[in-house]
């Protein structure tokens, strides 16, 4: 299993993001958090990674460390909830938050998370609340900065990186066109605020 890969950042582009580890590119999927700190293309970045072997694809997910990781595993051994889910999940709300709604059974505030309706929110709470007392540590910010881009790439990126964690390109542009009421946001300020809009 490749746990973690430390390289040159080449390209991001929501929810993907390459890096080049000694010559080779790895596409590699990670939740919104990390890119909303992710350092400019060509520093240098490590990631803490989850690899899924399908029938039809071998997939990496990326995290920036080792809790959300684990976060994201316990996520995805609750029934109904895949990796697909459980990345929107993290993209829609941090990582001690969520540990702390399962603790506090809060499932008004999990249902207004993307990709978590009533049932799946109670679901999280039953199955979560053991499996949290299992994971050391907690959640650290991922250094680096923000990169900003022309607006119309950031608006195009963060429409995109909204459709692939499950909305309509109706509702993600909608969304994206209320948030860029600043100029020169980049494309992960811009799914922040399209994300916090979407889930009330």
């Amino acid at each position: 299993m490749i746990g973690q890969l430390r390289g040159t950042l080449l390209e991001k582009r929501p929810p993907v993001l390459l890096l080049d580890v000694n010559g080779v590119g790895y596409e590699v999927e990670a939740p919104m958090t990390v890119f909303y700190n992710l350092p400019d293309a060509g520093a240098e970045l490590t990631l803490h990674t989850h690899f899924v072997v399908r029938e039809d694809a071998q997939l990496l997910y990326g995290f920036a460390d080792r809790y959300e990781r684990e976060l994201f595993r316990a996520l995805i051994k609750v029934n109904g909830v895949g990796p697909k889910m459980a990345l929107a999940i993290l993209s829609g709300i941090e990582a001690d938050r969520l540990a702390r709604c399962i603790q506090d059974q809060d499932t008004t505030s999990l249902v207004k998370v993307p990709g978590i309706g009533k049932k799946t929110a109670e679901r999280l709470v039953i199955e979560m609340s053991d499996r949290l007392d299992k994971i050391d540590g907690g959640p650290v910010s991922l250094p680096g900065r923000v990169d900003t881009r022309q607006p119309d790439d950031a608006r195009s990126d963060a429409i995109a990186a909204l459709e692939a964690l499950g909305y309509r390109n109706k509702d993600a542009a909608a969304a994206v066109a209320k948030a860029a009421d600043e100029d020169d946001l980049s494309s992960e300020q811009l799914i922040r605020k399209a994300l916090k809009s979407l889930a009330r």
